[in-house]
Parts: C-alpha cells; sequence; structure tokens
C-alpha cells in the first residue's frame, strides 16, 4: 500500500488534517466528503472545529486499511 501525499498512517487508518479560513469552510468540506462517502457507501471517521477537519479513512470489516480506503483518501483529498 502507498500511503497518498499529505496523508498519514496513524494506528491502522489513513489519516489527514485539512485547514480553513473558518467554520462555514470546513463544514462546506465536510459535506462534500460527506456526498462522496454516501455515493462510495463507504464512511470516513470525521472530526470537525473551527476552520479544521480530520479524516480517517479505514475499513471496519477489514481490520485495516484497504485499497478503498486509498482512493477515497485520494478523491476527499482532491476536493
Amino acid at each position: 500500500m502507498v500511503v497518498p501525499d499529505r496523508w498519514s498512517e496513524v494506528d491502522g487508518a489513513l489519516e489527514r488534517t485539512f485547514t480553513f479560513r473558518d467554520f462555514r469552510e470546513a463544514l462546506d468540506f465536510v459535506n462534500k466528503v460527506g456526498d462522496l462517502a454516501e455515493a462510495e457507501n463507504h464512511h470516513p471517521d470525521v472530526q470537525l472545529s473551527y476552520g479544521r477537519v480530520t479524516l480517517r479513512w479505514w475499513t471496519h470489516t477489514a481490520g485495516g486499511i484497504t485499497d478503498r480506503d486509498v482512493e477515497l483518501a485520494r478523491l476527499s483529498g482532491a476536493l
């Protein structure tokens, strides 16, 4: 598995923190990730705070990172 640029492997998940100017921009990003997750029926853990969003992609049933998580990390990083 190749970890996508700007992502880290943390405790069996792909993790990345995104920063934004304010809460509204962070929330808009979370909503875009939510649309992607719903379309793919695969959902990340999301932590939202003022101007900051942390995503964690991993597959619960596999107990870790799969190729699907890598692809969705790449896609969410491009939103």
